[in-house]
């Protein structure tokens, strides 16, 4: 019988998923650090909450345009090898960010040009990445808490990354916190190569690719239940989580502070991201995952609304945590929900489509809360933020049980 501790941890005892863990939390970590580094840098050239929405868009924009064309990718190749290739080439572009930065001549539109690099190759990375986890656990009742701990691991590294970042930014400069993201990605490489994955299999009958993304939009047209968690994490993207975008904002108009209090801001955030993912790794019955998926938007919502009304940075904080409990909760319980229930023929496809929700509606998102932001102010921005977060669970939980969404367990 497996203790609750144990329980919570069970995805361990696959030798491959370990791996891809261990190998993907050092990068994870990288990643963070040059995500914070970039809006700071951005923000400290301009002073322009404009910019730092276009800096998100830039990044986001690039793979709502291709990752149908990812998520056709991902059910026609090797995900291994997919995988092997989009991780490689991040390395290279964070490389070519660190030496732009430490030649010490540099403009901000060059920055926004390696981030559009940075999502095209997410286009491709995240439909492969996402479904892989199946590849990766022997028995399937353990997906729910492999996903889990998925997002688990991307929070750890996003208390730990901004907390490193801001300190790395004060000492030696951004160009450092690039560089240790490009040494980063050797940890993902190494586990991806120490790993035993059964044999590639091609799909039998190779389809054209117009139909192939009219057959995923039928699945998800006959299957409501995938469909309308796509829709509510969609209405989420576009119109709650772009706050993130004006956080330095706060970290140096509201707060008073510099890197390092970004960077901690961006950790407290982090600190309540992980309180969810152990939550979710907990979480035993499926059928509650949606309640979990509801209640998380409506806590956002309110942890943005508190947040944007205070002004002292350690009287914030404890609402950060909250942000940050509620921000990608929703996302894991949402991916969560939707690998359990797509076909496996079409897990790529449907998180090819996710991808796309969350890409597609996150860039246009962040530059509204930019031009808002502009206009207005942050708190302001932000306190709209939150309202539109508890409004959206109101409506949805009404289609959610009107619904009555079933989660089934699919091989």
């Amino acid at each position: 019988m497996l203790t609750p501790l144990n329980n919570t941890f069970r995805a361990f005892q696959n030798r491959n998923y370990t791996l891809f863990f261990y190998g993907q939390s050092v990068s994870q970590i990288g990643t963070w650090m040059q995500r914070t580094a970039v809006s700071w840098v951005i923000y400290s050239l301009t002073h322009s909450s404009f910019m730092l929405g276009l800096a998100v868009f830039t990044q986001s924009f690039p793979s709502f345009l291709l990752s149908l064309v990812g998520g056709i990718v991902s059910d026609r190749y090797s995900r291994y090898k997919i995988l092997l290739v989009t991780q490689t080439a991040s390395m290279i572009q964070a490389i070519l960010l660190a030496a732009l930065i430490l030649s010490g001549h540099y403009l901000v539109w060059e920055i926004l040009a390696l981030s559009v690099v940075l999502g095209v190759i997410n286009a491709f990375d995240v439909p492969a990445r996402q479904p892989m986890v199946h590849d990766m656990v022997n028995r399937k009742d353990d997906l729910p808490n492999a996903l889990a701990l998925n997002s688990a691991m991307v929070n750890i590294a996003r208390l730990i990354g901004p907390a490193l970042s801001g300190m790395v930014l004060q000492a030696f400069g951004a160009g450092i916190c690039f560089s240790i993201n490009a040494f980063s990605f050797l940890a993902v490489i190494t586990s991806l190569l120490l790993m035993k994955l059964p044999a590639f299999v091609p799909p039998a009958v190779k389809k054209k690719s117009v139909q192939q993304l009219r057959e995923g939009f039928i699945y998800l047209k006959q299957t409501p239940q995938i469909g309308l968690i796509i829709l509510l994490l969609t209405f989420v993207s576009l119109l709650v989580l772009p706050y993130d975008t004006i956080l330095p904002v706060f970290a140096k108009l509201v707060f008073k502070g510099n890197a390092e209090t970004f960077g901690y801001l961006y950790s407290f955030i982090g600190a309540g991201a992980i309180v969810g993912s152990f939550f979710m790794a907990s979480v035993k019955d499926p059928g509650k995952i949606k309640l979990i998926l509801l209640g998380t938007v409506a806590i956002l919502g309110a942890g943005l609304i508190v947040f944007s009304r205070i002004g002292n940075f350690r009287a914030a904080m404890p609402f950060a945590v909250v942000i940050g409990f509620g921000s990608l909760t929703p996302m894991t319980a949402g991916i969560t929900l939707i690998q359990i229930e797509a076909a496996p023929n079409m897990r790529g496809r449907v998180m090819s489509y996710m991808a796309m929700a969350f890409f597609g509606m996150l860039p246009l998102g962040s530059l509204v809360t930019g031009v808002v932001s502009q206009k207005i102010g942050a708190p302001l921005t932000m306190l709209g933020h939150g309202i539109t977060a508890i409004i959206i669970a109101a409506i949805f939980s009404k289609f959610f049980f009107a619904n009555k969404i079933k989660i089934s367990s699919r091989e």
